[in-house]
């Protein structure tokens, strides 16, 4: 009876199925399908940024920029603070009992504790040399940046706000992400290797090699299917197992990207594509890229807002390229003064 019914369901018109409530997965549109940049907000001035992050407790964006802290409100975009003195910002991590702000300053060598309601800093942690990529960790409560030049990480006691250790890593760290059950995973960009820490034991319990990826940055955790996403300059994701290290899939994404996030709701995982100018999003449950969607060229970096669903990329108009030279092979271009901006994207 099965087997006919399916037979007569195939010879029904479309209108008829849809009547009966039939599931059309190839006709349906899905949630990813749709997403387009929908707004942009302009922010101003010459200085590069790195990390952004949504806080969706206090609908407000960070966004290093430079020297300064932009908080933005995810609403419209308006700049709530201005945040100034810092030496060259990074990276922002948020304590679950929305009470501080965690920011990599790697021009001073520390990481600022900000009031996430007055802005104002409280203090300031030596860390390591250019703290860049920043994480909390629940399990522990402690905060763990990581210091590209001294290729390790600071690992701070959220409650006392003081240095606890410092975990030496295999190479260059890039961004950390947590799985929320105490582990801590780090790309290494020189190696192209992912690594795990115990975030208790502060040891290293994984180095698991990036097949096919080049110096991996952006990382990705996602903590329903078990798998770290790592984004690649060979235009790759490299999707891991989370708990035997052992590669799933590689997944083709843009070039230049510098950041990946994960929508646990609609199980999407995203990479911004600077290089190109594009947004990849890829399904984490059957790891396909759903959607390629047009951004800005220098759009490398992003924030997530689970509130809302909505991706932000930062990005500026480019001036020429400098020519290459030994002490700088890989020179960036200058900023169009003035074009410092962040892209709203959303689903349509």
């Amino acid at each position: 009876m099965m087997i006919q019914w399916k037979k007569a369901v195939r010879s029904l018109p479309l209108q008829a199925l849809c009547l009966l409530g039939v599931a059309l997965p190839a006709v349906q549109a899905s949630a990813a399908d749709t997403y387009k940049v929908v707004d942009k907000w302009t922010i101003g001035g010459t200085t590069g940024w790195d990390y952004l992050l949504a806080d969706s407790v206090n609908h407000v964006l960070y966004v290093t920029h430079g020297t300064e802290l932009d908080v933005l409100d995810l609403n419209n975009g308006n700049v709530l603070q201005r945040i100034t003195g810092f030496k060259g910002l990074h990276g922002v991590a948020l304590d679950p009992e929305n009470k501080y702000a965690y920011i990599s300053d790697g021009g001073a060598n520390a990481v600022v504790v900000l009031d996430r309601h007055s802005y104002a800093k409280v203090s300031s942690i030596a860390a390591g040399t250019n703290p860049d990529g920043i994480a909390y960790e629940p399990v522990t409560r402690t905060v763990w940046a990581l210091n590209g030049r001294s290729q390790d990480a600071t690992v701070i006691d959220a409650t006392t706000q003081q240095v606890v250790a410092t975990v030496k890593v295999p190479g260059k760290p890039e961004a950390p992400e947590v799985d929320g059950k105490g582990s801590v995973y780090i790309n290494i960009e020189t190696k192209n290797e992912l690594v795990r820490v115990d975030a208790k034991t502060r040891a290293v319990t994984g180095e698991w090699p990036l097949k096919g990826c080049e110096s991996p940055s952006g990382l990705a955790v996602d903590s329903v299917h078990r798998r770290v996403y790592s984004v690649c300059d060979s235009k790759v994701m490299i999707a891991t197992d989370a708990d035997t290290g052992t590669l799933v899939k590689q997944i083709p994404i843009g070039n230049g990207p510098d950041a990946s996030e994960v929508d646990a709701k609609n199980n999407l995982v995203f990479s911004p594509n600077g290089e190109d100018g594009t947004l990849t999003v890829i399904s984490t449950t059957d790891l396909a890229v759903r959607q390629t969607v047009k951004t800005q060229t220098s759009g490398r970096t992003l924030a997530f807002d689970a509130s809302t669903g909505r991706i932000f990329v930062t990005v500026a108009q480019m001036g020429p390229r400098p020519a290459a030279t030994t002490e700088n092979p890989r020179p960036r271009p200058a900023i169009v003064p003035g074009s410092f901006a962040v892209l709203v994207i959303a689903k349509q």
